[in-house]
């Protein structure tokens, strides 16, 4: 059953040290999570992954690091302040409070099953206030998305580097937005990350085939990170329902447990963003095209990316349960460079200490090519179920004929075949495996 699969993806991530649910100790908050040490990997692993193939490796594209608290007048110009509300039923019962668009029942709450009040609009935006005293302090809101980080900053980029249109700028970073949310694990926080760009085209550019260009180039990056982008659909959002920025929004639904739901999306924002700073600001944002000397504002392509979402994708995706030997086996079949450790080696017996040596030995070579973990816990069945748990592609043993014939068992995770190899040429043999 597909809940029941996210119920074993959770405990899986907890378990084993993926993520965990924020503030446990003191009973929970809802929809908040933290990531633990192999989460922070993963993590890790994804954002270098998607920084090198969106930004670093096209000439261009360049990237910032923006800060989440913006003044408010940032909220102001970009129109958030105004229509970042979504409609909401509260329960007039329990009081809790649920979009309309997500409910099996309009009519009945899912919670208690009380009677819902009309729909009213409430603000996506997390207030908060600069200064010591709050009656006296600056208030402003903690960025609902990365985009206008880049949109303040796009003179200064312009000015500080050789950048020319067509180009853009990429950032990754934390958002905020104080929505109902539906649960689905990290699906849907409150806090969250988002990977976006914004490209800037010539008005006279032709945007549809821009838009294609970039929508083909998103797809590719499937692949990248493990992802089988047959699972990936593209949705059209109707006229009606565009935010108020955009002039066309595709969102690329992925194939969740609970259904398909949004990953990732590429918008055409026309010259919204940055005509409606230059008005409130009264700062050009008009570029000078250096051949014709003709000044204009920018038009933008938006691809833009849910961290949390994709890193659970990615989880999803690999997540398999097989049978072996009358048993069932729990992989993650990560792409090796998702997965957060590439390499585990172990000692056959942790009593003996000439094994662990020898292990350790080959461990510290290891480590300095690749994230490499050391484990001696349990007995070698367990240590290989935990490593197949957790994603790691190979498993090093070192045995007794390790010590007469210096070489290993090298185990694969996925065919779980195994393979002899002499300690001096391991390094290159997980090298080109890897």
């Amino acid at each position: 059953m597909p809940q029941d699969l996210m119920q074993k993806i959770i405990s899986l991530c907890k378990r084993r040290g993926f993520i965990y649910p924020g503030s446990e100790i003191y009973g929970g908050l809802a929809n908040t999570y933290d990531y633990g040490p192999l989460g922070a990997e993963l993590k890790n692993n994804i954002k270098a992954a998607w920084w090198k193939y969106f930004v670093q490796g096209r000439e261009d594209m360049v990237g910032i690091d923006g800060g989440v608290i913006l003044k408010e007048d940032v909220w102001n110009a970009s129109g958030h302040v105004k229509n970042f509300k979504d409609p909401l039923v509260e329960c007039k019962k329990c009081h809790k409070r649920f979009r309309p668009d997500k409910l099996e029942s309009e009519t009945k709450c899912p919670e208690c099953g009380g009677v819902f009040t009309e729909e009213k609009l409430f603000s996506g935006l997390f207030k908060t206030t600069i200064g010591p005293v709050e009656e006296e302090g600056v208030m402003t809101y903690l960025r609902p998305e990365t985009a206008q980080n880049i949109f303040v900053n796009f003179k200064n980029v312009l000015n500080s580097t050789v950048v020319k249109i067509p180009f853009g700028i990429g950032q990754m970073g934390k958002s905020f937005r104080n929505e109902i949310t539906t649960g689905n694990f990290i699906f849907r926080t409150i806090e969250f990350e988002i990977m976006e760009l914004e490209y800037f085209i010539s008005p006279n550019d032709s945007w549809k085939n821009i838009f294609e260009e970039w929508r083909n180039y998103i797809h590719k990056f499937t692949e990248i990170i493990g992802l089988d982008d047959r699972k990936l659909h593209d949705v059209e959002i109707p006229k009606e329902d565009l935010a108020h920025y955009s002039k066309r929004t595709i969102d690329m639904y992925y194939e969740y447990p609970f259904g398909k739901d949004e990953l990732w999306a590429v918008a055409y924002r026309t010259d919204h963003d940055l005509s409606s700073h230059q008005k409130a600001s009264g700062q050009s944002m008009e570029y000078t095209d250096a051949k014709t000397g003709k000044k204009y504002i920018p038009h933008v392509i938006e691809p833009t990316f849910g961290f949390d979402r994709t890193l659970l994708a990615v989880l999803v995706e690999a997540y398999q349960e097989e049978e072996v030997k009358g048993e069932k086996r729990v992989v993650l079949k990560l792409h090796p460079d998702m997965a957060p450790y590439k390499v585990a080696v172990f000692p056959l017996l942790r009593n003996k200490p000439e094994l662990v040596k020898k292990a350790r030995e080959a461990y510290d070579k290891l480590k300095r090519e690749f994230m490499t973990e050391f484990d001696d816990h349990g007995n070698i069945g367990k240590r290989y179920r935990r490593q197949d748990e957790i994603g790691t592609p190979y498993c090093v043993t070192v045995d007794f004929d390790s010590l007469e014939k210096d070489d290993v068992t090298v185990r694969d995770r996925d065919s779980m075949k195994q393979t002899r190899v002499k300690i001096k040429e391991l390094a290159d043999y997980l090298k080109d495996k890897l």
